[in-house]
């Protein structure tokens, strides 16, 4: 289950999508807090985040690696 948030989350420290560059298109951002991992657009940082509990992004992440 997914739990949109607002807010700027500037206590979180923001990784970069490592498809993301400084010469094309940004990506999203991700940030790890105690009971969930955070995404949010970088190209919006003070937009909404997405807040995943920990098995969900094991297992979007395992998705996504195998796709």
């Amino acid at each position: 289950m997914t739990n949109p948030t607002t807010g700027n989350g500037s206590a979180l420290a923001w990784f970069k999508s490592s498809y993301s560059t400084n010469d094309g298109p940004e990506c999203v951002e991700v940030a790890f807090a105690p009971e969930t991992v955070r995404v949010r657009d970088s190209k919006r940082a003070q937009g909404p985040q997405l807040g995943f509990g920990p098995q969900q992004w094991a297992a979007f992440v395992s998705y996504a690696a195998d796709h």
